[in-house]
């Protein structure tokens, strides 16, 4: 063999050799351990300054490379411990050794409202989504504070994908202007308007504008709830504030990231129905009992069951449904610029046939530190929602169609109408043939300058657009009863909306000295919306072909309908945050808001706070209790308000009108509401005390607050007497003025304790949670005691009652031979439903003899435990709310008993001359719903919320094909509930967007159970 050949390679082999050991020689090595000496792997060692940086293994080991000068500065940074930083003087043999800090919750940054402050400086109430919480697969971000954030009460307004969410934080200030609170992302205020989703079109739930924010793209979640964190939003704070920050890059790193998941879901329980056979029993009886004879009806094309099981509605109507989502995120850094994009596909299909929700969407957010002085910051979010959304009354009409009825004719064709007495329409044949679609594109961005005028002052100016367009397609085809009679009847509507925001702040933060230190901030903000809606119609269309894309060949002209409005409002705010030896906090608070929907003279509000805190752990005679490691005491006290009603409210608006004049149809405008200039601010008046507490090195932090809230002149609308004139002629009802009127106090107590209960390989965190609130209705002016705004349903402000609350009369067993036949309803024979006479005056009235009755829970609680354990995370979420009640409103219709719809199978224990010890009435044909207690339930219930099992894959196997991070996960949404409650859920309510009606169950979107399988990757 001749070796000079072979010459180049023992070259390249001795070369490589030589730079391996000059890199050896050349690398800082070390460990990273936690506070009981275990490697902690996964920490992050970055040199500060550059771009190099390294992980540490599984025992926590790491290898960077030295840099060029000495000295230099390594920065360790890992999940749940305290940032480190080590300067590093030579290059030397020996391994730094590294022990991290376990992270302290009071030492956390926390978002409180331009400007940020670390939690143990605080002196509001301000609560944050833990990050096992944030880690959930939800649509729209407000379900993550359900279980979460104490004084948070979520409810779930519908299961349609995408739908709706009501949140009330520390109980409802409100009758019947807005409730929610304000939202604050990157800095942009909104309000969660469905009318910016709502082009009035789709007839169904309303889908979540909130839904349109990727929840993947949230980095935290902090709550605002006392006067003295929100008084800095004014007009805006009464509801609270919640305010979401986005994920950026970090300094000196690169990283790709991407997560997805896949799951399917299902309803969580279907209700017990009778079969065809037991329903044409209960038809016969009912007949009978009315002295007429059941008979079945004459049909073509199919053939009525009446002997044998026959249709099961939920079981063809409720299908398991797919679930994904698809993230991908670059987060990228140098020593000026973080950059984070990221992009979204989100798909949920609804667990009723043809519904569904899917949604693209891409944010960018940019951090460039142009120069020392100047900073430019851009948060700019662009998506595309689309959904199939179920059309209103369906679970309703598969609950009551007859299981007799048969979804298909013989030919395969849908059958379309119910061929008994009530007109229910095939509710299959609704789902699969109305299209019924909303689409939403959305962009919300803001962009800002911040210049350091001096050490300490900084001036920001912002500018932020929120720019929302919907679209809804509605087509009933000439195939289903809903456009049979019109022969097709197509609705397309568009609204878009267009919000400007301009904030321009001074912040000034500096230590003084060391023992004073100063945050302050003084601005002038203003923010105007405009929005613009068109709806166009036509009917009698001779084939179904185009659907609802060829109005014009509709015969049936219907008028098009079209409308704008706009508002603004415009602030100046001021805070001022002052520490001393870190011992005592003080903060003052002002905001005065002018805003467009107020009379002339009540245009301006002033919404000033004060808090004061005390460290008493700072204080030297504190020192001799070793155990306490924090003891902050807190109290604050401020007014905030709301404005969130309709805009020209204050004004007297005009109303169009036809009119006839020598048999000639004319168009004319005349006055439909009254001019109220007097109408102002909504204002909330809030005390709040409380406590942080930090035991045993803070590894058990408790917070604790009380708080009494009193909401006065309140944004309520009155009904203008009839012999006005007015009325609503789009609407076909008496016209309504809102005035500054009643009274509501919410007070309540609230406790987080986190607790770290082992460290080491074998880690446990516990976050729990409790919330107790007490709503009262205090006035409701001018002299009125009660609102009931529909006799139909069994709801009714009262005063001295929770807003929300039920009058119904009170069930007392079942007329028996020779009682006295105790009922309003028109069955007073042996049989019928007995109802207790209150006033004693031997009748039942519906002034003496119903009761009101209180819905609200008692509390609400929430307990997440957390386990590490060599790579593996267990997370295990239990939710509940206890003491509540709900007005089962399904419930009330099937065990009707008329035998014109189906019926509960509690109906086969009805009473009959040989049954008669039940408390279920006899079957018989009165139509009528008499609203009692009997369908009023315990709506108590516990939620296994989230079961999460992952497994990080260890870093010596992912370097062989270059990933950094690989974590795959199976988790459960929901999959066990313990409750009482017969309906399909207790976490429902029939309108989200009405205080008065919470609580109502009443063929609301059915929740759902699911269950995933995802995972989590970096490179």
């Amino acid at each position: 063999m001749d070796k000079k050949k072979f010459y180049p390679l023992w070259l390249l082999g001795a070369l490589l050799l030589i730079v391996s050991q000059v890199k050896a020689q050349d690398a800082i090595t070390g460990v990273i351990k936690d506070d009981t000496g275990q490697g902690l792997p996964g920490a992050t060692v970055v040199e500060k300054g550059s771009s190099r940086y390294a992980l540490t293994d599984v025992d926590g080991k790491f290898s960077i490379a030295a840099a060029k000068e000495f000295p230099f500065t390594l920065q360790i940074n890992m999940t749940g411990f305290q940032t480190q930083e080590i300067e590093i003087y030579e290059l030397t043999a020996e391994a730094v050794e590294v022990t991290l800090k376990t992270a302290n919750l009071l030492d956390e940054v926390v978002v409180v409202g331009y400007g940020e402050q670390k939690r143990k400086d605080i002196t509001g109430s301000v609560a944050s989504v833990p990050i096992e919480i944030k880690s959930q697969p939800v649509a729209s971000v407000e379900r993550l504070l359900q279980g979460s954030v104490a004084g948070a009460v979520v409810t779930q307004t519908s299961g349609q994908p995408g739908g709706g969410v009501s949140v009330q934080i520390r109980g409802n200030n409100s009758i019947t202007a807005g409730s929610d609170p304000l939202y604050v992302i990157d800095g942009f205020p909104i309000n969660n308007d469905y009318s910016l989703t709502d082009a009035g079109v789709t007839n169904g739930s309303k889908i979540n504008p909130l839904s349109s924010l990727n929840t993947a793209d949230i980095e935290n979640i902090d709550v605002l709830k006392d006067a003295s964190a929100t008084a800095i939003y004014g007009s805006r704070g009464a509801n609270g504030v919640v305010i979401i920050t986005t994920k950026t890059g970090s300094k000196n790193k690169s990283s790709v990231n991407y997560d997805a998941f896949y799951g399917t879901q299902e309803v969580i329980r279907t209700l017990p129905l009778l079969n065809a056979a037991e329903w044409w029993s209960l038809r016969k009886d009912a007949a009978a009992n009315s002295g007429k004879i059941a008979t079945i009806p004459s049909v073509s094309g199919y053939t009525l069951d009446t002997t044998g099981a026959g249709t099961d509605w939920q079981a063809a109507a409720f299908r398991k449904a797919s679930q994904q989502s698809h993230n991908i995120s670059i987060l990228s850094g140098s020593d000026k610029t973080r950059l984070a994009v990221s992009g979204n596909y989100f798909k949920q299909n609804g667990i009723l046939q043809n519904t569904d929700f899917r949604r693209y969407s891409a944010r960018i957010n940019v951090d460039h530190q142009y120069s020392d002085r100047f900073r430019i910051l851009a948060n700019l979010n662009a998506s595309n929602i689309r959904s199939n959304v179920a059309p209103a009354n369906i679970v309703s009409n598969l609950l009551q169609t007859p299981p007799a009825l048969p979804v298909y004719q013989n030919d395969g064709s849908f059958v379309i109408n119910s061929p008994f007495e009530s007109a229910l329409q095939n509710p299959i044949n609704s789902l699969y043939n109305q299209l019924n679609e909303t689409i939403t594109n959305r962009f919300l961005g803001n962009i800002s300058g911040e210049y350091t005028i001096t050490d300490g002052l900084k001036a920001k100016i912002l500018v932020g657009a929120d720019v929302v367009g919907n679209k809804q397609n509605r087509y009933l085809p000439s195939s289903t009863a809903e456009g049979q009679a019109l022969s097709g009847n197509a609705i397309v509507g568009t609204v878009s909306t267009t919000s400007w925001l301009n904030e321009n702040t001074l912040s000034y933060d500096k230590d003084i000295d060391d023992k004073n230190r100063v945050n302050a901030v003084i601005g002038f903000t203003a923010q105007t919306s405009e929005s613009k809606a068109t709806i166009a119609e036509a009917a009698g269309f001779a084939t179904d072909a185009f659907s609802y894309n060829n109005l014009a060949t509709g015969i049936t002209s219907i008028a098009p309908r079209s409308s704008a409005n706009d508002w603004s409002l415009a602030s100046y705010l001021g805070r001022i945050n002052y520490a001393f030896d870190d011992r005592y906090l003080v903060t003052f608070t002002l905001r005065a808001d002018g805003s467009s929907r107020f009379g002339a003279g009540n245009k301006w509000g002033y919404f000033p706070s004060a808090a004061f805190g005390w460290n008493l752990n700072n204080e030297k005679f504190f020192q001799q209790f070793k155990k306490i490691s924090l003891l902050k005491l807190r109290v604050s006290a401020g007014t905030t308000g709301n404005q969130s009603i309709p805009p020209y409210q204050s004004l007297s608006q005009l109303a169009y009108f036809r009119y006839n004049f020598s048999n000639t149809t004319v168009s004319g405008y005349a006055p439909n509401t009254v001019p109220n200039p007097d109408l102002g601010w909504e204002k909330t008046f809030q005390v709040d005390a409380g406590f942080d507490l930090g035991l045993f090195k803070n590894r058990l932090n408790i917070i604790f607050d009380y708080y009494y809230k009193r909401t006065s002149d309140l944004l309520l609308t009155r009904t203008v007497a009839g012999t006005s004139g007015l009325s609503d002629f789009y609407n076909g009802q008496a016209s309504t003025i809102y005035q500054n009127i009643g009274e509501v106090s919410n007070q309540g107590i609230e406790l987080y304790v986190n607790s770290q209960n082992t460290t080491g390989p074998f880690k446990w965190n516990t976050i729990f949670i409790f919330a107790r609130n007490t709503n009262k209705i205090l006035s409701l002016g001018g002299g009125v005691n009660q609102i009931i705004p529909n006799i139909n349903m069994p709801s009714i402000a009262k005063v001295g009652y929770p807003l929300g609350s039920f009058i119904t009369y009170q069930a007392d067993g079942i007329i028996q031979q020779g009682e006295t036949p105790l009922t309003p309803q028109q069955n007073k024979s042996p049989g019928g439903q007995k109802y207790r006479d209150v006033n004693g005056d031997g009748i039942i009235t519906q002034t003496g003899d119903r009761v009101v009755i209180s819905n609200q829970p008692g509390f609400t609680t929430g307990l997440t435990n957390t386990f590490g354990f060599k790579g593996f995370d267990l997370t295990i979420f239990f939710q509940a709310s206890i003491g509540g009640k709900l007005y089962n409103q399904n419930r009330a219709n099937l065990e009707l008993g008329t035998g014109y719809v189906n019926g509960s199978k509690v109906l086969l224990n009805r009473w009959t001359p040989t049954n008669t010890n039940t408390d279920v009435k006899a079957a018989f044909q009165d139509p009528a719903i008499t609203i009692s207690d009997r369908f009023i339930e315990d709506a108590t219930y516990y939620r296994l919320k989230n079961l999460s099992l992952g497994y990080n894959i260890p870093k010596t196997l992912l370097s062989k094909i270059r990933i950094e991070t690989l974590r795959v996960y199976v988790s459960a949404q929901n999959p066990v509930t313990w409750t009482k409650y017969t309906g399909y859920d207790p976490e429902v309510s029939l309108n989200g967007q009405s205080l008065i009606n919470k609580g109502v169950d009443s063929g609301v979107y059915p929740n759902n159970k699911s269950y995933q399988v995802g995972l989590s990757l970096s490179f």
